[in-house]
Order: C-alpha cells, then structure tokens, then sequence
C-alpha cells in the first residue's frame, strides 16, 4: 500500500512519537511511504534517514492555501491509497482534501475530548478512519455519541530494535550519573508537574530510602514544577544525594536501560502511557497508576503493578516490594515479552493495515484523475 503521513506539527510529544514511530513499521513491513512534513522539526529528524520519503511544508492553520497546495501536489507525485494524520491543526484539512479527490484518510487522536464539540462530532464520521489509542480515549467518544464502528483503537508502537535491554549500556549510563552499580534505581521519565504525581512519588520514594539503603531515585524530565521537586528531593541531607536530576533528553533508551523499575504515577488522567512501554520493551517493570489508559500499557501482576493514584502509602509499599530481586527480574522479563507481543512495531503496523483492507480494496483512482496523475 502507498501512504501519505502529514503531520507539520513542531511539537515532540507522544502524538510526534507515534507519528514516527508508526511511519517507519509501515516501511520495515514493505508499504511506500512518503511524508510531509515541517523541517527542523524532531519528526523530520526520525524520518529523515528511515526509507520515508520527506517533502518540507507545513499549515499554519486549518485554511492556509499553501497547505493546502503542498498536499495536494505530493498526493498527485505520489498517489496515496491512504492519508494519516495525527494532529489537530490538520484533521479538516485531510478530510476536505480527501472527500474532495475520494482518498481515504485515516486520523489518529491522541487526546480524549475535548476537541471543538462540533470537530468531535463531525471528524470521526467524515474520516474513513478515525484512531484512539486506547479503549479509554475511544469510550471519550463514545460518551459523546459517536457510534462505537467509527471509532477504532490502535496503540502506540514501540520500535524494539531501539528500545531494548542492554546491560553494558545501562551499565555505562548509572556510572555516567554517578550511581553505584548494585543500586536499586526507580525512574520517572517525563513531563515534570503536579497532574503527573511526581510530588505524591517523591514523598513515596523519600519514605521507601528510609527503608532501603539501596535505593536510588533518577529524574528524567523538565516542565514548570522540576525545580521546586529537585529542591524537595535534595532538602533531605540524609537521602537527598540519592536523588539525580538528568533534566530532559530525547534519547532515552539508555537511561530506561539503567533503571530497576519505572514509575508513572499520574494523577490526572492520562490517554494512554508510551513511556510505560518504552521502559517495559527495556526489560524494565512498571509502576503506575490506574489511571485513564494507563492500565492498557502492563499486565497488573505480571509486567509491573497498578496503583491508586497519589497513595503515598500504596507507592511506598510497591517500590519496597519491587526492590526484590527475584520479583523484578520475573516482571521485567515477561515485561518484554509482553510489548513484543503486543505494542512492537510491526505488530501495530499489521494491525493498522488489516483495519484499513476493506475500504483500501475499494478504492479508486477517482481524485488521482482530477489532479491530472495517471494510475500505472
């Protein structure tokens, strides 16, 4: 099958991650894709070198003429059988350019409502697919009335070739940042505020170093709270050396590798949860909260544990309970396991095709035509 992936957002987050991420297993599994795509942007960095076919542009907004003009123009280069987008600003766009030259398209939402009430009625009913990515973000829609065959579930993939474990590696990293090498280190990866519980965590962890001289805290991450929390983490002279602030790094497969155990302690809702399975790929179990999506990304009991929200008690207890060796090694390995099986990336990249096949066999060269393209 032949894609056209837009997406001229220059944001880096889960929906930017995904974007690559999946462009690159439809690649890997023999599908032609092109992208367009903003420059100097960390999705034109991903693509750039991965078999993906990277033309610049960009949307300044939902009715910007030269948006407009570059879609088109690719389209008739490259005759897409599909166009997939993941972010906001380009939803209308794709599906008027769609409707308009009878291409399907296929939309990702990363976030559950709200859209403009308007968008989150009409979008998934004019899209020929429209994507949560988990059956928690899809029940968002639902609630409003969408009916349930217009909403369809694909998770975040994970490339497992990257994300993967690597001893010597995580091995390099905890002497890097100067922890010592029979450490028990607990991780946090991520936006640094207080709707993503890092302040609940500490509390938990500060109370778990009181208990376990081994244990090690490492922060990965920066947002509008990681100074007040460093400051708290580091006011104890007692364990606040066993605290490490590594701020933010686009990279993170070494340092999930150097971790014992992840936590993801949110306390607002969360849609899904992609570092959960980057951390859980590494071998590395995962400690979360019950949570909006979160509870898709593990097996509770096997590949890490569910928790409730902001319990400090609850948290302390688990980061105890996973400081045993045995208890970590058994998730950490079936934590592997259970990514390969279900969030790899070629996994998500046969699903993603098998939902497409009914409409793709369909489909015509009706708006190919129109742009003056002539099928082979």
């Amino acid at each position: 099958m032949r894609f056209l992936f837009v997406g001229t957002h220059p944001e880096n987050t889960g929906a930017a991650t995904h974007f690559v991420a999946l462009a690159q297993a439809l690649v890997e599994s023999g599908h032609d894709v092109d992208a367009i795509l903003r420059p100097d942007t960390l999705i034109w960095e991903g693509l750039a070198y991965s078999g993906v076919r990277c033309r610049p542009g960009f949307f300044r907004n939902a009715l910007d003429p030269r948006g407009y003009a570059t879609v088109r123009r690719q389209i008739a280069e490259a005759r897409p059988d599909w166009i997939v987008g993941n972010f906001g600003k380009e939803y209308w766009p794709l599906v008027l350019i769609g409707r308009a030259l009878a291409i399907p398209v296929a939309l990702f939402r990363h976030r559950t409502p709200p859209m403009k009430r308007l968008s989150a009625l009409l979008l998934p009913r004019l899209a020929s697919r429209f994507f949560a990515v988990s059956q928690h973000a899809r029940q968002a829609y639902l609630d409003r009335g969408i009916p349930p065959q217009r909403v369809r579930v694909l998770y975040n993939p994970v490339n497992t070739s990257l994300f993967r474990p690597d001893a010597d590696a995580g091995a390099a990293m905890r002497a890097s940042l100067d922890i010592p090498d029979d450490a028990i280190v607990l991780g946090y990866v991520g936006r640094m505020h207080s709707g993503k519980g890092v302040f609940p965590l500490l509390e938990a962890v500060d109370a778990a170093m009181q208990h376990e001289p081994r244990l090690h805290c490492l922060w990965v991450g920066d947002g509008p709270d990681a100074a007040r929390l460093q400051a708290l983490a580091t006011a104890d002279a007692s364990i606040g050396a066993r605290h490490r602030f590594a701020g933010w790094n686009n990279h993170t497969a070494d340092y999930f590798r150097c971790l014992s155990m992840l936590a993801f302690p949110s306390i607002a809702t969360e849609t899904f949860g992609r570092v959960s399975i980057e951390a859980q790929a590494c071998g590395v179990p995962v400690l979360a909260s019950d949570i909006g999506g979160v509870p898709e990304t593990l097996v509770a009991g096997e590949s890490g544990l569910l928790l409730p929200p902001g319990d400090v008690a609850a948290w302390r207890d688990a980061i105890l309970a996973m400081c045993d060796n045995a208890t970590r090694q058994r998730m950490g390995t079936a934590a592997r396991d259970i990514v390969l099986q279900r969030f790899a990336t070629h996994v998500i990249a046969r699903d993603f095709v098998d939902q497409l096949q009914p409409m793709a066999a369909g489909h015509g060269s009706t708006g190919l035509d129109r742009l003056g393209a002539t099928p082979s």
